[in-house]
């Protein structure tokens, strides 16, 4: 199970990740005090039920981290909705006419892409200049993002700019 000390990234099933803030009894039923982002509080947990993340998987939570912090610290220039779209709604249609349709303003599902684009680039901003990747590692995180890009191509329709667009992997030049 290995011990767990102060600052340490940990997972819980249920609660998800968090950072241990302080670890209680060394006896038999440890827990530690676990601070967990999403729900924006500390709990009690005990020791048995957190299970440790790798280095890789805490570089990339610090990452991440930082990548918001980074976006809601920065002034981004407005993207805008191609014109006709503006003012439209997007229909979720289930298969099933007994159940009901989910209607979205077209302009709150393009804000919520365009907030997924940025994030993208300044995470991959982050890791290109992050000091304790190895040039191999930025390499292929690199690449999974290039294919995060590729497969959101599909929503391009919606960018009133071509320059705001998503672009996936090139062919070679």
């Amino acid at each position: 199970m290995g011990t767990l000390s102060r600052w340490d990234l940990v997972r819980h099933e249920t609660l998800g990740i968090g950072r241990v803030e302080a670890v209680f009894g060394p006896g038999e039923n440890p827990k530690c005090a676990v601070y967990f982002p999403r729900n924006d509080q500390q709990l009690m947990v005990p020791r048995e039920e957190l299970s440790p993340l790798s280095a890789t998987e805490a570089a990339a939570f610090d990452l991440v981290k930082l990548a918001l912090y980074d976006l809601r610290a920065e002034d981004a220039p407005q993207t805008e909705l191609a014109e006709r779209w503006t003012g439209g709604e997007l229909v979720l249609k289930p298969a099933s006419p007994e159940r009901e349709s989910k209607t979205i303003p077209l302009d709150t599902f393009f804000h919520k892409i365009v907030m997924l684009r940025d994030r993208l680039r300044v995470l991959e901003q982050h890791i290109n200049a992050h000091k304790s990747l190895s040039d191999a590692d930025k390499v292929q995180v690199q690449q999974y993002i290039t294919r995060i890009y590729g497969t959101l191509t599909t929503f391009n329709i919606l960018f009133k700019n071509r320059e705001d667009q998503f672009i996936g992997q090139k062919g070679e030049d």
